[in-house]
Protein backbone atom coordinates (compact mmCIF):
# COMPACT_ATOMS: atom_id res chain seq x y z
CA UNK A 1 0.00 0.00 0.00
CA UNK A 2 2.76 2.42 0.93
CA UNK A 3 4.54 1.76 -2.39
CA UNK A 4 1.30 2.50 -4.25
CA UNK A 5 0.89 5.75 -2.29
CA UNK A 6 4.46 6.80 -3.11
CA UNK A 7 3.75 6.13 -6.79
CA UNK A 8 0.60 8.27 -6.58
CA UNK A 9 2.65 11.20 -5.24
CA UNK A 10 4.39 11.60 -8.59
CA UNK A 11 1.08 11.38 -10.48
CA UNK A 12 -0.20 14.61 -8.92
CA UNK A 13 1.49 17.50 -10.70
CA UNK A 14 0.96 20.05 -7.92
CA UNK A 15 2.16 17.69 -5.19
CA UNK A 16 5.17 16.68 -7.26
CA UNK A 17 6.07 20.34 -7.82
CA UNK A 18 5.73 21.12 -4.11
CA UNK A 19 8.02 18.26 -3.11
CA UNK A 20 10.66 19.23 -5.68
CA UNK A 21 10.44 22.86 -4.55
CA UNK A 22 10.94 21.80 -0.93
CA UNK A 23 13.94 19.60 -1.75
CA UNK A 24 15.59 22.36 -3.80
CA UNK A 25 15.31 24.92 -0.99
CA UNK A 26 16.57 22.40 1.56
CA UNK A 27 19.54 21.73 -0.75
CA UNK A 28 20.25 25.48 -0.84
CA UNK A 29 20.25 25.51 2.95
CA UNK A 30 22.65 22.57 3.14
CA UNK A 31 25.01 24.19 0.62
CA UNK A 32 25.15 27.32 2.77
CA UNK A 33 26.38 25.21 5.69
CA UNK A 34 29.77 24.88 3.99
CA UNK A 35 30.30 28.64 3.49
CA UNK A 36 32.48 29.86 6.34
CA UNK A 37 32.27 33.21 8.08
CA UNK A 38 34.96 35.62 6.74
CA UNK A 39 38.20 35.87 8.71
CA UNK A 40 38.15 32.34 10.22
CA UNK A 41 40.90 29.73 9.85
CA UNK A 42 38.83 26.68 8.89
CA UNK A 43 41.51 24.06 9.74
CA UNK A 44 42.20 25.48 13.20
CA UNK A 45 38.49 25.86 13.85
CA UNK A 46 37.73 22.20 13.08
CA UNK A 47 40.40 21.05 15.55
CA UNK A 48 39.13 23.37 18.28
CA UNK A 49 35.46 22.58 17.80
CA UNK A 50 36.09 18.84 17.79
CA UNK A 51 37.65 19.17 21.25
CA UNK A 52 34.95 21.53 22.51
CA UNK A 53 32.03 19.39 21.35
CA UNK A 54 33.34 16.42 23.35
CA UNK A 55 32.80 18.48 26.51
CA UNK A 56 29.09 18.88 25.79
CA UNK A 57 27.41 22.06 26.98
CA UNK A 58 25.13 24.35 25.07
CA UNK A 59 27.61 24.25 22.19
CA UNK A 60 26.63 20.67 21.33
CA UNK A 61 22.92 21.47 21.60
CA UNK A 62 23.12 24.45 19.25
CA UNK A 63 25.40 22.58 16.85
CA UNK A 64 22.80 19.81 16.57
CA UNK A 65 20.00 22.25 15.73
CA UNK A 66 22.18 24.07 13.20
CA UNK A 67 23.03 20.84 11.38
CA UNK A 68 26.75 21.17 12.09
CA UNK A 69 26.92 24.76 10.86
CA UNK A 70 28.19 26.03 14.20
CA UNK A 71 30.98 23.46 14.11
CA UNK A 72 32.23 25.05 10.88
CA UNK A 73 31.49 28.70 11.74
CA UNK A 74 29.21 28.78 8.72
CA UNK A 75 27.17 31.80 7.66
CA UNK A 76 24.24 29.69 8.95
CA UNK A 77 25.97 29.02 12.30
CA UNK A 78 23.03 30.41 14.28
CA UNK A 79 20.64 28.21 12.35
CA UNK A 80 16.94 28.71 12.97
CA UNK A 81 17.31 28.71 16.77
CA UNK A 82 16.84 32.52 17.12
CA UNK A 83 13.48 32.19 15.38
CA UNK A 84 12.46 29.20 17.53
CA UNK A 85 13.55 31.06 20.68
CA UNK A 86 11.64 34.18 19.62
CA UNK A 87 8.53 32.07 18.93
CA UNK A 88 8.69 30.53 22.39
CA UNK A 89 9.21 33.96 23.99
CA UNK A 90 6.21 35.37 22.11
CA UNK A 91 4.06 32.46 23.27
CA UNK A 92 5.05 33.07 26.87
CA UNK A 93 4.54 36.84 26.56
CA UNK A 94 1.08 36.31 25.06
CA UNK A 95 0.05 34.80 28.39
CA UNK A 96 1.11 37.80 30.51
CA UNK A 97 0.81 40.75 28.07
CA UNK A 98 -2.87 41.68 27.44
CA UNK A 99 -2.20 43.36 24.08
CA UNK A 100 -0.52 40.23 22.67
CA UNK A 101 -3.32 38.10 24.08
CA UNK A 102 -5.85 40.23 22.19
CA UNK A 103 -3.83 39.88 19.00
CA UNK A 104 -3.95 36.09 19.32
CA UNK A 105 -7.75 36.23 19.42
CA UNK A 106 -8.05 38.45 16.31
CA UNK A 107 -7.63 35.58 13.89
CA UNK A 108 -5.37 35.69 10.82
CA UNK A 109 -4.63 39.42 11.11
CA UNK A 110 -3.53 39.04 14.72
CA UNK A 111 -1.36 36.01 13.97
CA UNK A 112 0.27 37.89 11.10
CA UNK A 113 1.13 40.75 13.45
CA UNK A 114 2.56 38.33 16.03
CA UNK A 115 4.63 36.64 13.30
CA UNK A 116 6.01 40.06 12.40
CA UNK A 117 7.02 40.67 16.01
CA UNK A 118 8.59 37.21 16.08
CA UNK A 119 10.75 38.08 13.07
CA UNK A 120 11.91 41.29 14.73
CA UNK A 121 12.72 39.35 17.87
CA UNK A 122 14.66 36.81 15.81
CA UNK A 123 16.86 39.56 14.37
CA UNK A 124 17.52 40.99 17.84
CA UNK A 125 18.45 37.56 19.21
CA UNK A 126 20.64 36.92 16.16
CA UNK A 127 22.58 40.12 16.80
CA UNK A 128 23.09 39.26 20.48
CA UNK A 129 24.13 35.68 19.74
CA UNK A 130 26.30 36.84 16.84
CA UNK A 131 28.26 39.11 19.18
CA UNK A 132 28.76 36.19 21.57
CA UNK A 133 29.95 33.85 18.80
CA UNK A 134 32.35 36.44 17.37
CA UNK A 135 33.96 36.95 20.78
CA UNK A 136 33.96 33.19 21.35
CA UNK A 137 35.79 32.52 18.07
CA UNK A 138 38.30 35.29 18.68
CA UNK A 139 39.10 33.92 22.17
CA UNK A 140 40.44 30.59 20.91
CA UNK A 141 44.19 30.49 21.41
CA UNK A 142 44.11 33.75 23.38
CA UNK A 143 42.07 32.91 26.49
CA UNK A 144 43.83 32.08 29.76
CA UNK A 145 41.03 29.60 30.59
CA UNK A 146 41.93 27.19 27.77
CA UNK A 147 42.75 23.71 29.03
CA UNK A 148 45.34 23.03 26.35
CA UNK A 149 43.39 20.37 24.45
CA UNK A 150 43.70 21.56 20.86
CA UNK A 151 42.79 25.02 22.15
CA UNK A 152 46.17 26.65 21.56
CA UNK A 153 45.22 27.12 17.91
CA UNK A 154 44.35 30.64 16.87
CA UNK A 155 41.09 30.52 14.91
CA UNK A 156 41.07 34.22 14.01
CA UNK A 157 44.54 35.35 12.82
CA UNK A 158 46.21 38.34 14.45
CA UNK A 159 46.13 40.17 11.12
CA UNK A 160 42.33 40.45 11.38
CA UNK A 161 41.09 43.54 13.18
CA UNK A 162 39.00 42.64 16.25
CA UNK A 163 36.29 45.27 15.81
CA UNK A 164 35.99 44.67 12.08
CA UNK A 165 35.80 40.88 12.60
CA UNK A 166 33.07 41.23 15.24
CA UNK A 167 31.03 43.60 13.08
CA UNK A 168 31.34 41.44 9.96
CA UNK A 169 30.53 38.25 11.88
CA UNK A 170 27.38 39.75 13.44
CA UNK A 171 26.15 41.03 10.07
CA UNK A 172 26.91 37.72 8.33
CA UNK A 173 25.27 35.50 10.96
CA UNK A 174 22.21 37.74 11.27
CA UNK A 175 21.76 37.79 7.49
CA UNK A 176 22.15 34.00 7.45
CA UNK A 177 19.39 33.55 10.04
CA UNK A 178 17.12 35.96 8.14
CA UNK A 179 17.73 33.99 4.94
CA UNK A 180 16.91 30.70 6.68
CA UNK A 181 13.66 32.24 7.99
CA UNK A 182 12.82 33.26 4.42
CA UNK A 183 13.55 29.73 3.18
CA UNK A 184 11.31 28.26 5.89
CA UNK A 185 8.42 30.57 5.03
CA UNK A 186 8.74 29.82 1.31
CA UNK A 187 8.67 26.07 2.01
CA UNK A 188 5.58 26.46 4.19
CA UNK A 189 3.74 28.50 1.53
CA UNK A 190 4.83 26.83 -1.71
CA UNK A 191 6.30 23.50 -0.60
CA UNK A 192 5.11 20.65 1.56
CA UNK A 193 5.24 20.56 5.35
CA UNK A 194 6.31 23.19 7.87
CA UNK A 195 9.42 24.90 6.52
CA UNK A 196 11.02 25.78 9.86
CA UNK A 197 10.53 22.25 11.15
CA UNK A 198 11.91 20.70 7.96
CA UNK A 199 15.05 22.84 8.18
CA UNK A 200 15.69 21.58 11.72
CA UNK A 201 14.79 18.07 10.54
CA UNK A 202 17.33 18.17 7.71
CA UNK A 203 20.04 19.41 10.07
CA UNK A 204 19.47 16.46 12.42
CA UNK A 205 19.09 13.78 9.75
CA UNK A 206 22.44 14.59 8.10
CA UNK A 207 24.12 13.44 11.32
CA UNK A 208 22.80 9.87 10.92
CA UNK A 209 25.33 8.67 8.26
CA UNK A 210 28.39 9.81 10.30
CA UNK A 211 26.88 8.15 13.39
CA UNK A 212 26.38 4.93 11.44
CA UNK A 213 29.94 5.12 10.15
CA UNK A 214 31.23 5.56 13.70
CA UNK A 215 29.22 2.51 14.78
CA UNK A 216 30.68 0.44 11.94
CA UNK A 217 34.20 1.52 12.85
CA UNK A 218 33.57 0.36 16.42
CA UNK A 219 32.57 -3.07 15.07
CA UNK A 220 35.68 -3.25 12.88
CA UNK A 221 37.86 -2.30 15.83
CA UNK A 222 36.15 -5.07 17.84
CA UNK A 223 35.01 -2.54 20.42
CA UNK A 224 31.45 -3.62 19.73
CA UNK A 225 30.03 -7.02 18.81
CA UNK A 226 27.63 -7.72 15.97
CA UNK A 227 25.07 -8.95 18.48
CA UNK A 228 25.19 -5.62 20.30
CA UNK A 229 24.60 -3.81 16.99
CA UNK A 230 21.60 -6.02 16.21
CA UNK A 231 20.20 -5.37 19.69
CA UNK A 232 20.76 -1.66 19.20
CA UNK A 233 18.93 -1.68 15.86
CA UNK A 234 16.04 -3.59 17.42
CA UNK A 235 15.78 -1.10 20.26
CA UNK A 236 15.82 1.76 17.76
CA UNK A 237 12.82 0.29 15.92
CA UNK A 238 10.94 -0.29 19.18
CA UNK A 239 11.63 3.23 20.44
CA UNK A 240 10.59 4.84 17.15
CA UNK A 241 7.35 2.83 17.23
CA UNK A 242 6.72 3.96 20.80
CA UNK A 243 7.34 7.61 19.88
CA UNK A 244 4.94 7.40 16.92
CA UNK A 245 2.29 5.74 19.10
CA UNK A 246 2.48 8.33 21.89
CA UNK A 247 2.80 11.36 19.60
CA UNK A 248 -0.45 10.36 17.91
CA UNK A 249 -2.14 9.55 21.21
CA UNK A 250 -4.86 11.80 22.57
CA UNK A 251 -7.73 11.83 25.05
CA UNK A 252 -11.04 12.63 23.39
CA UNK A 253 -13.37 14.48 25.72
CA UNK A 254 -16.98 14.17 24.45
CA UNK A 255 -18.83 17.46 23.90
CA UNK A 256 -22.56 17.68 23.22
CA UNK A 257 -24.04 20.73 21.46
CA UNK A 258 -27.71 21.57 21.92
CA UNK A 259 -30.11 22.66 19.19
CA UNK A 260 -29.61 26.25 18.11
CA UNK A 261 -31.43 28.73 15.87
CA UNK A 262 -29.55 30.98 13.48
CA UNK A 263 -31.88 33.33 11.62
CA UNK A 264 -34.66 31.21 10.18
CA UNK A 265 -32.67 28.02 10.28
CA UNK A 266 -32.58 25.52 13.10
CA UNK A 267 -29.49 23.36 13.55
CA UNK A 268 -29.86 20.01 15.25
CA UNK A 269 -27.71 19.15 18.22
CA UNK A 270 -24.54 17.22 17.52
CA UNK A 271 -21.99 15.22 19.45
CA UNK A 272 -18.29 15.80 18.92
CA UNK A 273 -15.16 15.63 21.01
CA UNK A 274 -12.39 17.91 22.24
CA UNK A 275 -8.90 16.34 21.78
CA UNK A 276 -6.18 16.61 24.42
CA UNK A 277 -2.72 15.46 23.37
CA UNK A 278 -0.80 13.07 25.60
CA UNK A 279 2.34 15.10 24.90
CA UNK A 280 0.86 18.60 24.83
CA UNK A 281 4.18 20.36 25.51
CA UNK A 282 5.97 18.87 22.51
CA UNK A 283 9.75 18.93 22.54
CA UNK A 284 10.10 22.09 24.63
CA UNK A 285 10.71 20.40 28.07
CA UNK A 286 13.76 18.37 26.92
CA UNK A 287 15.21 21.46 25.23
CA UNK A 288 14.81 23.60 28.34
CA UNK A 289 16.08 20.85 30.66
CA UNK A 290 19.07 20.06 28.46
CA UNK A 291 19.98 23.73 28.13
CA UNK A 292 19.76 24.26 31.88
CA UNK A 293 21.95 21.23 32.69
CA UNK A 294 24.42 22.24 29.97
CA UNK A 295 24.73 25.72 31.40
CA UNK A 296 27.48 24.86 33.96
CA UNK A 297 29.61 23.21 31.27
CA UNK A 298 29.27 26.28 29.09
CA UNK A 299 29.87 28.85 31.81
CA UNK A 300 32.89 26.87 33.07
CA UNK A 301 34.73 28.08 29.97
CA UNK A 302 34.73 31.64 31.34
CA UNK A 303 34.07 31.11 35.08
CA UNK A 304 36.54 28.67 36.70
CA UNK A 305 34.31 28.26 39.76
CA UNK A 306 31.63 26.51 37.68
CA UNK A 307 34.07 23.77 36.69
CA UNK A 308 33.38 22.01 40.01
CA UNK A 309 29.64 21.90 39.30
CA UNK A 310 30.35 20.57 35.84
CA UNK A 311 32.59 17.78 37.16
CA UNK A 312 30.02 16.87 39.83
CA UNK A 313 27.32 16.43 37.18
CA UNK A 314 29.55 14.51 34.78
CA UNK A 315 31.07 12.21 37.42
CA UNK A 316 27.73 10.85 38.68
CA UNK A 317 25.47 9.79 35.82
CA UNK A 318 22.62 8.90 38.21
CA UNK A 319 22.55 12.44 39.61
CA UNK A 320 22.62 13.94 36.12
CA UNK A 321 19.86 11.65 34.83
CA UNK A 322 17.74 12.24 37.94
CA UNK A 323 17.99 16.02 37.57
CA UNK A 324 17.25 15.69 33.85
CA UNK A 325 14.07 13.70 34.49
CA UNK A 326 12.93 16.09 37.26
CA UNK A 327 13.49 19.15 35.04
CA UNK A 328 11.62 17.56 32.12
CA UNK A 329 8.60 16.87 34.34
CA UNK A 330 8.72 20.40 35.74
CA UNK A 331 8.96 22.11 32.35
CA UNK A 332 6.23 19.85 30.91
CA UNK A 333 3.78 21.13 33.53
CA UNK A 334 5.13 24.67 33.35
CA UNK A 335 4.91 25.03 29.57
CA UNK A 336 1.52 23.29 29.33
CA UNK A 337 0.04 25.58 32.01
CA UNK A 338 1.26 28.64 30.11
CA UNK A 339 0.09 27.63 26.64
CA UNK A 340 -3.19 25.86 27.50
CA UNK A 341 -5.93 27.58 29.47
CA UNK A 342 -8.74 25.36 30.64
CA UNK A 343 -10.86 28.41 31.58
CA UNK A 344 -10.78 29.72 27.99
CA UNK A 345 -11.67 26.32 26.56
CA UNK A 346 -14.60 25.90 28.97
CA UNK A 347 -15.80 29.42 28.20
CA UNK A 348 -15.68 28.81 24.42
CA UNK A 349 -17.61 25.55 24.77
CA UNK A 350 -20.26 27.32 26.87
CA UNK A 351 -20.59 30.23 24.39
CA UNK A 352 -21.18 27.78 21.54
CA UNK A 353 -23.96 26.07 23.47
CA UNK A 354 -21.97 22.95 24.26
CA UNK A 355 -21.37 20.94 27.38
CA UNK A 356 -19.53 17.83 28.52
CA UNK A 357 -22.07 15.10 29.45
CA UNK A 358 -22.32 14.81 33.22
CA UNK A 359 -20.35 18.05 33.82
CA UNK A 360 -21.92 21.45 34.45
CA UNK A 361 -20.82 24.21 32.04
CA UNK A 362 -18.45 26.87 33.33
CA UNK A 363 -16.22 26.37 36.35
CA UNK A 364 -16.84 22.62 36.69
CA UNK A 365 -16.01 22.08 33.03
CA UNK A 366 -12.75 23.99 33.43
CA UNK A 367 -11.85 21.96 36.53
CA UNK A 368 -12.62 18.70 34.72
CA UNK A 369 -10.50 19.62 31.69
CA UNK A 370 -7.64 20.77 33.92
CA UNK A 371 -7.77 17.55 35.94
CA UNK A 372 -7.64 15.41 32.79
CA UNK A 373 -4.85 17.56 31.36
CA UNK A 374 -2.75 17.20 34.52
CA UNK A 375 -2.97 13.43 34.32
CA UNK A 376 -2.08 13.42 30.64
CA UNK A 377 0.80 15.82 31.25
CA UNK A 378 2.25 13.52 33.91
CA UNK A 379 2.15 10.57 31.53
CA UNK A 380 3.56 12.69 28.70
CA UNK A 381 6.37 13.99 30.93
CA UNK A 382 7.36 10.45 31.94
CA UNK A 383 7.34 9.47 28.27
CA UNK A 384 9.60 12.41 27.36
CA UNK A 385 11.97 11.58 30.21
CA UNK A 386 12.17 7.93 29.19
CA UNK A 387 12.90 8.77 25.54
CA UNK A 388 15.56 11.32 26.49
CA UNK A 389 17.35 9.03 28.97
CA UNK A 390 17.54 6.14 26.47
CA UNK A 391 20.74 7.40 24.72
CA UNK A 392 22.60 7.58 28.04
CA UNK A 393 21.46 4.09 29.06
CA UNK A 394 22.43 2.60 25.68
CA UNK A 395 25.83 4.29 25.73
CA UNK A 396 26.50 2.97 29.24
CA UNK A 397 25.27 -0.60 28.71
CA UNK A 398 26.73 -1.14 25.24
CA UNK A 399 29.82 1.03 25.82
CA UNK A 400 29.30 2.85 22.54
CA UNK A 401 29.10 6.56 21.77
CA UNK A 402 26.15 6.41 19.41
CA UNK A 403 23.61 9.16 19.81
CA UNK A 404 20.05 8.00 19.39
CA UNK A 405 16.85 9.25 20.90
CA UNK A 406 16.14 12.27 23.02
CA UNK A 407 15.32 15.66 21.56
CA UNK A 408 16.56 14.79 18.08
CA UNK A 409 14.38 11.68 17.84
CA UNK A 410 11.27 13.54 19.01
CA UNK A 411 11.81 16.26 16.42
CA UNK A 412 12.54 13.86 13.56
CA UNK A 413 9.51 11.64 14.24
CA UNK A 414 7.18 14.57 14.85
CA UNK A 415 8.18 16.44 11.69
CA UNK A 416 7.98 13.22 9.66
CA UNK A 417 4.42 12.60 10.91
CA UNK A 418 3.35 16.16 10.05
CA UNK A 419 4.86 16.01 6.56
CA UNK A 420 3.40 12.60 5.76
CA UNK A 421 0.01 13.82 6.98
CA UNK A 422 0.10 16.77 4.57
CA UNK A 423 1.12 14.52 1.68
CA UNK A 424 -1.72 12.14 2.52
CA UNK A 425 -4.21 15.01 2.59
CA UNK A 426 -3.14 16.04 -0.92
CA UNK A 427 -3.56 12.45 -2.15
CA UNK A 428 -6.98 11.95 -0.56
CA UNK A 429 -8.28 15.30 -1.86
CA UNK A 430 -7.55 14.06 -5.38
CA UNK A 431 -9.22 10.67 -4.87
CA UNK A 432 -5.99 8.78 -4.33
CA UNK A 433 -5.40 6.26 -1.56
CA UNK A 434 -3.47 7.34 1.51
CA UNK A 435 -0.38 5.60 2.90
CA UNK A 436 -2.50 3.11 4.85
CA UNK A 437 -4.69 2.14 1.90
CA UNK A 438 -8.41 2.81 1.22
CA UNK A 439 -9.58 1.20 4.46
CA UNK A 440 -6.61 2.00 6.65
CA UNK A 441 -6.50 4.68 9.34
CA UNK A 442 -5.63 8.24 8.41
CA UNK A 443 -2.22 9.40 9.55
CA UNK A 444 -2.44 12.10 12.21
CA UNK A 445 0.39 14.50 12.79
CA UNK A 446 0.95 16.58 15.88
CA UNK A 447 -1.13 19.63 16.74
CA UNK A 448 0.73 22.34 14.87
CA UNK A 449 2.79 24.68 16.98
CA UNK A 450 5.60 26.79 15.55
CA UNK A 451 7.50 26.86 18.79
CA UNK A 452 7.47 23.11 19.21
CA UNK A 453 8.87 22.55 15.80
Amino acid sequence: MALNAITNIFRVAELRARIVYTLVLLAVYRLGIFISTPGVDRVALNAVMEARLKDGGLLGLFNMFSGGALNQASIFALGIMPYVSASIIMQLLAVVVPSLERLQKEGAAGRQKINQYTRYGSIVLSVVQGIGISRYLYSFGRSSLDDGVALDKVVVPDSVNTIWFSFLTVITLTAGTAFIMWLGERITENGIGNGISLIIFSGIVVGIPPAGQSLWQSVEAENLTVGAVVALMFLMVVIIGAVVFVERGMRRIPVQYAKRVSGRQMFAGQATYFPLKVNASGVIPPIFAGALLSFPATVATWVPGMAGVQRALQSNQWVYSGLFVALIIFFAYFYTSLTFRADDVADNIKKQGGYIPGIRPGRQTADFIERVLNRLTFGGALYLAAICVVPTVLAGVLQVQFYFGGTALLIVVGVALDTVQQIEQHLISRNYEGFAGPRGPRIRGRIRNAATV
